[in-house]
């Protein structure tokens, strides 16, 4: 062979290795994508009559503290901060803050004195007007409040303001809403009266309707007219709330959205007080608004007028639909303590608690509630004796007291301990124990099994209080949310123990962040639900459910954690697979519904909801409030044939419509389809 034929057949045999090798390569790129899409999990549900479980009507629900301002300059819609001129304490002068002068100290002068016509809230603002109509300014002068951090004014809404006034004169007092500077006014009416009229303390009422539109609006009373005029009890209500009840109607919808089955409130720490002198004691928070006293809150370091009090927090149980589930001191808090031998006037004023819900409109609380316009008694079946001062030195022995007495008086009502018996029986009677875990997002979700092998013995478990907390949350994450969705599935599938359970907090304005995170973000316009709000709207429908058997199994499921329940909404029969993904890579997962007659049911595809993000740290914010959302789509099946892939760092639901099967018959031999 010439050496030109050796060259020739060399470059040949190599060209053809070259080209061996790339379809080698190809087939197994090809072989290995093929197994890429094959499930590397397996969810097998099992969907037989009888085979699953009832959970409890009341497993998820919600818990109301007054923290970060989330009732007072929140959920009630009171516009005015410090309305009763209390929050400066009850010696005189004190401080009158936020409200503030229209005008210089030349032309008038402010004082607190305590000559206010109400018993339990004795001071009243002064003011005294130093110049009269040819020398004040033109809009007169007087005072104003910005409310909780400016008042929302809207153009075509109208305001109730009411307000007590005295004077040693006639009185023309200019009522009115102004832009956060005061140069620009929204709406004004006059209170003019004379000097016969307004010698005794009068309650004034004007109805204002905007014309313009500020988010950072004030209410502003000025004057023209030279004298004294004493003012106090002063009330900005939009007259649109929820029902005409006071609750502000886009923060009242995103709790109703979660369909809460049970409302805790009035708060855990909030109850307590720092000091007892400061803890929410609910006699002081019913009759006319105008009466209640108010208080300072020292745990979360602010006043409230406590418009939003006992009646009113039943009021809302009713209206959002959830079972009222009421805390109350138990003559402990973070620094004091009653004897268990002088216990008794705490023990009596919770019986009289659950008399002013329960009792007859002729009992003695009973009648205070039917005088607020409430005949008819509110359901109470559930109280909390006490929050979180399990293993205080008279904790057991004051708890003792209370539940013999309230078991006395109300057999049927259920009691919570606030010691946790999840680990250890409780060393006293109770209906149920409270549970409260906040911890890292890693710690979270390892607890999806927290109830796994709790005695199904005793009292059944309230986890009125869970969240991730710390530097996984920030001001909440996806991160945190995620940990929580697989602990709540933790606690459904663990339901038979676990009967209720509610994440906290649930509301914080901005503008005063004393805890993260919380569910509902706002301020006094704008709201957004941060990923764990909306984790807890996968569940809306769990409740009353019936919890099906489900087993994972295969590779990726230490970062897995799945349920399914049973449900009916509109007449139609569901499935609903929940499904977190804790993991940083996508996982393909074939579902299995078994149990169901293939000639009479079947499940097709419905709906598909997805929370997820580009980041597992990233958060929702005003200027971003749906970063962090769920996004749904149609949910496609090939047959009975489902798979679906769980993105990374996702918390998933499917819903499967659970339909009639076609069954074909043969009838004289022809067929029909049925």
């Amino acid at each position: 062979m010439d050496t030109e034929s050796w060259k020739f057949l060399r470059s040949v045999c190599i060209l053809s290795f070259l080209l061996g090798s790339c379809f080698v390569y190809q087939s197994l790129r090809v072989v290995v994508a093929q197994e890429d899409t094959k499930p590397a999990v397996t969810l097998q549900v099992n969907a037989s009559n009888g085979a699953g479980r009832l959970i409890p009507e009341t497993l998820f629900g919600i818990f109301f503290e007054e923290i970060n301002h989330a009732g007072a300059g929140g959920l009630w819609a009171e516009l005015v901060s410090n309305r009763g001129f209390e929050a400066g304490g009850q010696n005189t002068p004190s401080n009158i803050w936020p409200w503030s002068i229209v005008g210089d100290h030349s032309s008038i002068y402010v004082a607190t004195d305590r000559s206010s016509c109400f018993e339990r809230n004795k001071i009243a603002l002064r003011m005294d007007v130093l110049c009269d109509s040819n020398g004040c300014p033109s809009g007169g002068v007087g005072v104003y409040n910005p409310g909780y951090w400016g008042m929302n004014i809207e153009e075509g809404k109208k305001y109730k303001v009411a307000l007590y006034v005295r004077s040693t004169g006639d009185i023309d007092l200019s009522v009115s809403l102004t832009s956060s500077n005061g140069s620009l006014t929204l709406a004004s009416e006059k209170i003019i009266a004379s000097t016969s009229d307004v010698s005794k303390w009068t309650k004034k009422e004007v109805l204002l309707e905007a014309k313009g539109t500020d988010h950072g609006a004030r209410l502003q009373l000025t004057t023209t007219k030279k004298g004294s005029i004493w003012i106090d009890q002063v009330s900005a209500m939009p007259v649109d709330t929820y029902k005409g009840h006071g609750f502000r109607n886009d923060l009242y919808q995103m709790m109703a959205d979660i369909k809460p089955r049970f409302i805790r409130f009035p708060g855990g720490c909030f109850v307590e007080g720092e000091w007892l002198s400061n803890a929410f004691r609910w006699k002081e928070t019913v009759g006319p608004w105008e009466e209640r006293p108010g208080h300072f809150g020292d745990v979360w370091k602010y006043w409230t007028d406590d418009g939003l009090g006992h009646f009113e927090f039943f009021q809302l149980a009713e209206d959002i639909g959830a079972a009222p589930i009421w805390v109350f001191n138990n003559g402990i808090s973070h620094n004091d303590e009653v004897e268990t031998a002088s216990i008794m006037p705490f023990v009596q004023e919770a019986l009289d608690g659950i008399e002013f819900a329960r009792g007859d409109a002729n009992s003695t609380w009973g009648s205070v509630r039917a005088a607020m316009g409430r005949q008819e008694p509110f359901e109470l079946k559930y109280v909390a004796i006490g929050n979180e001062d399990c293993g205080k030195t008279y904790y057991r022995g004051n708890y003792i007291v209370f539940y013999d007495a309230i078991k006395k008086a109300y057999p049927d009502i259920k009691i919570i301990s606030n010691c946790d018996g999840s680990s250890r029986p409780l060393d006293h009677p109770a209906d149920y124990y409270d549970f409260h875990i906040y911890t890292s997002a890693s710690n979270l979700f390892s607890m999806y099994h927290q109830f796994d092998r709790t005695s199904r013995k005793g009292p059944k478990a309230f986890v009125s209080e869970y969240a991730v907390t710390g530097k996984d949350a920030g001001k909440g994450s996806l991160l945190a949310a995620l940990a929580e969705a697989a602990f709540l599935i933790g606690l459904e599938k663990n339901s038979d123990i676990v009967e209720m359970a509610s994440y906290a907090p649930l509301f914080v304005n901005t503008n005063d962040r004393r805890w993260n995170p919380d569910a509902i973000v706002f301020n006094s316009s704008h709201l957004y639900g941060t990923p764990s709000y909306w984790v807890q709207r996968f569940f809306a429908e769990s409740s009353g459910s019936t919890l099906l058997a489900s087993t994972l199994k295969g590779n990726s499921s230490s970062s897995l954690v799945a349920s399914a329940i049973s449900f009916k909404t509109n007449g139609q029969d569901y499935v609903r697979i929940k499904a977190v993904n804790f993991g940083a890579t996508s996982v393909n997962v074939k579902v299995l519904v078994t149990g169901l007659d293939p000639n009479v049911m079947k499940v097709s595809g419905s709906n598909k909801t997805v929370l997820t993000s580009a980041n597992v740290m990233d958060e929702n914010s005003f200027a971003q409030p749906e970063k962090v959302a769920p996004h749904e789509s149609l949910l496609e099946m090939a047959e009975e044939d489902l798979t679906v892939v769980l993105p990374p760092h996702s918390f998933s639901s499917f819903d499967l419509l659970k339909e009639t099967a076609k069954i074909r018959m043969t009838v004289s031999d022809s067929s029909s389809t049925v």
